[in-house]
């Protein structure tokens, strides 16, 4: 009976310990770097001098590189919301035999490397593309405007990046319900509209709220869109945080201003969880 009880922890060892190696200790040293002493540096060395002034620091100089993150993020999101939402209800209730096929073609994106998929929406928004050409064309773009290096190619990369999240948890969620669900409530008199608003949508919640954070934790930090789609105007906190990094060696304020990147959007999860009603997800 004793070996019996020991077995679910013996299980729990292999994903306790990749926790441990992998999430654990590097936020410790995350957090241990974030309270450095900013006098120090990459060659001097820095000492952890318990400065938990580095976040005020921080917010108080890169306060609008964290909020135009979250903006973009949660543009995106709520784009990627509505898409994701239509595309994954018509492969959950109306793909029939083409249902595998289209979700094969989902996730085909992740066949190929990020960075290339990024760079195929620069030369899709470059400033001689198809795209451009058609909207001065049809009068509703200016010779001289422009989308790449604007927040317009940013959220577009943002959205096409990270639809799959989106879509692959919405389309879980809408293919468990049952569709007599559905028929009852057209029996009950019940509009279409109705009927969704009522049963379907309720019932999609946890989809719902599964592909916005998969969506949104991933877009806030993401640095390569806003570098490769955008300009100095569009920066994002991720870009802020690799220049900290790799460029000025200000280890302090990359690690504060990384740290409190994560608390804003663990604090944003919390409300938008309870919110939602669905702490089960927790």
């Amino acid at each position: 009976m004793r070996r019996g009880r020991l077995t679910g922890y013996w299980l729990m060892l292999p994903a306790g310990l990749w926790l441990a190696v992998f999430f654990v200790i590097p936020f410790y040293s995350l957090l241990a770097t974030s309270l450095y002493d900013p006098e120090g540096s990459v060659l001097t060395g820095y000492d952890v001098g318990y400065r938990f002034a580095n976040f005020v620091d921080v917010l108080q100089e890169f306060w609008r590189p964290l909020l135009r993150s979250l903006t973009y993020a949660g543009i995106a999101t709520l784009i990627c919301l509505v898409l994701g939402y239509l595309l994954a209800y018509a492969i959950a209730f109306k793909a029939g035999r083409w249902r595998t096929l289209l979700l094969v073609l989902v996730i085909a994106p992740f066949f190929t490397s990020f960075l290339i998929r990024t760079l195929s929406w620069k030369l899709i928004l470059a400033d001689d593309g198809f795209i451009v050409d058609a909207l001065q064309t049809l009068h509703l773009m200016g010779e001289n405007d422009r989308l790449l290096a604007t927040p317009v190619a940013v959220i577009a990369g943002l959205v096409y990046n990270f639809l799959p999240f989106m879509v692959l948890p919405l389309y879980a969620s809408l293919e468990k319900i049952d569709g007599r669900l559905v028929e009852a409530a057209g029996d009950l008199y019940a509009s279409p509209s109705r009927g969704f608003l009522k049963v379907t949508l309720p019932l999609s919640m946890p989809g719902v709220v599964a592909g916005t954070l998969l969506t949104f934790i991933p877009a806030a930090g993401d640095y390569i869109n806003a570098q490769l789609l955008g300009s100095t105007n569009q920066r994002m906190v991720g870009n802020v945080i690799q220049d900290l990094f790799t460029d000025t060696g200000d280890y302090a304020a990359a690690g504060a201003l990384s740290v409190l990147l994560m608390v804003v959007i663990v604090a944003m999860v919390m409300v938008y969880i309870r919110k939602a009603g669905t702490e089960e997800l927790l």
